[in-house]
């Protein structure tokens, strides 16, 4: 079968998507971009936010209709949006075909056979499972960069969020199966490893009883043909020692690190669930970068949560501008149902939740010119992206840019480069997100 598939959410998602689309591949079917051409729809869903929901949700419907025009026989919904309301997706878009939730995207070749001979297919396990990851998966990132999900679930309950519930409890996967496949990576041709889970810095504690992090770390560095590894989703207070002297250590682990803070207003905090006050991430931000000067801190806020007064409003942009953050991203308060904070009764109008987002990125951005600003004359390993159309130019990522959510380095050069090269690039200029710069010439000096 031509098989079309749209991925949304996530880069957790994203891989859980790319395995569904190996197996896929390994039982005999093929792919296609164009829904006209398609026999099999299949979306991965999201429904972290309000808006992700609503494009999910959108999503599915234009698919169904494409059952009604195109060549599609076959409509399958998996991920967190099927999760959640399965029921409802079924009695309201009867197009659907088969239901797969987040626990059993392995399933995915045998649901899609039962789904063509005519059977309604529910596939939900518990969600104590945890899939077999496999190497066989089907890089949709170019291929130079993979994502590495080293976890599933959560164990943090922050009362706005309703992932626990989507995805389980925490459940790393073992250090051999992830080390295996981040070989198997390599030797596809990765460069760039970038390592997701809901929380990455608890990983190992359900299966060695420690954090294991600095010990996974430590060897995914040893593989050949990797050059980067890049660490996300960092909770503040599971940040140990060991693993600030690991990334400090191991030259292959970027100086980045995307540490989701969420607010700093003590009060916020505490009703937020979150395990850390505003001393605690001001001591653990300011360790970080003693240890490791040059590290790029990326974080995410909420503007707008339930009982944000305009003192805490101001709190927070103190905050930014003190602790200076090189990347940051925010995103007014969502009331996710059946979640404790969606009950809390001094929810916040929605334009006032925008207006203090805003505000907010409006700050950010000043922040990032000066920091930007401040790369000017620097010589940077850039990893290339793609060229430029009709001019002798690169678009690349330094090791502070994450691909998808951080900015761009244009290169220019007349030199043929191709996506995944590595090449050390002098910083020339500077915009808001993004820098330009020039191939370095050592022997120009």
């Amino acid at each position: 079968m031509k098989i079309l598939c749209i991925s949304l959410g996530c880069d957790k998602n994203l891989v859980d998507t790319e395995r569904m689309l190996g197996l896929l591949g390994q039982d005999g079917h093929t792919f296609t971009d164009d829904e006209q051409e398609a026999e099999v729809i299949l979306v991965n869903t999201c429904c972290f936010i309000g808006d992700a929901k609503e494009e999910s949700i959108n999503t599915i419907l234009e698919m169904a209709e494409l059952k009604k025009t195109a060549r599609c026989r076959c409509l399958l919904v998996a991920g967190c949006l099927a999760q959640r309301y399965k029921d409802e997706i079924i009695k309201e878009i009867p197009e659907v075909d088969a239901i797969i939730g987040t626990s059993s995207y392995d399933e995915i070749a045998r649901v899609l056979g039962r789904a063509m001979e005519g059977e309604s297919v529910t596939c939900l396990r518990g969600l104590d499972v945890l899939p077999e990851a496999d190497a066989g998966r089907i890089l949709t990132t170019g291929g130079h960069y993979a994502f590495l999900k080293i976890a599933e679930g959560c164990d943090k309950r922050c009362t706005y969020c309703i992932i626990p519930s989507l995805r389980g409890s925490y459940r790393s996967v073992p250090v051999e199966q992830l080390v295996a496949e981040a070989r198997d990576l390599a030797e596809r041709g990765v460069r760039e490893l970038i390592l997701v889970a809901q929380e990455t810095t608890l990983y190992g504690v359900d299966l060695y009883g420690h954090k294991a992090l600095p010990r996974l770390l430590t060897e995914l560095a040893q593989i050949p043909g990797i050059y980067w590894i890049r660490i996300q989703y960092c909770y503040p207070e599971e940040i140990t020692d060991e693993l600030i002297e690991t990334i400090r250590r191991e030259e292959k682990i970027c100086h980045y690190l995307d540490i989701p803070v969420q607010h700093a207003s003590d009060r916020i905090l505490k009703r937020m669930g979150r395990r850390t006050d505003k001393q605690q991430l001001k001591e653990i931000i300011g360790k970080l970068r003693s240890a490791i000067p040059d590290i790029a801190l990326r974080t995410t806020l909420i503007s707008g949560f339930p009982g944000e007064t305009e003192k805490d409003h101001e709190e927070l942009l103190e905050f930014v501008d003190e602790m200076e953050f090189e990347r940051l991203g925010v995103f007014p308060y969502s009331a996710e149902e059946d979640t404790p904070a969606a009950s809390f009764a001094d929810q916040i109008p929605e334009e006032v939740k925008e207006a203090r987002r805003d505000e907010i990125m409006e700050l950010q951005q000043e922040i990032a010119f000066e920091k930007s600003e401040e790369k000017v004359g620097q010589i940077l390993d850039v990893m290339i992206e793609g060229k430029v159309a009709d001019e002798p130019a690169y678009v690349g990522r330094t090791y502070m840019d994450a691909p998808g959510v951080d900015g761009y380095i244009f290169v220019n050069s007349g030199e043929m480069f191709l996506s995944g090269d590595f090449v050390r690039v002098k910083v020339t200029g500077a915009a808001e997100y993004d820098l330009m710069g020039e191939v370095y010439d050592e022997s120009a000096e």
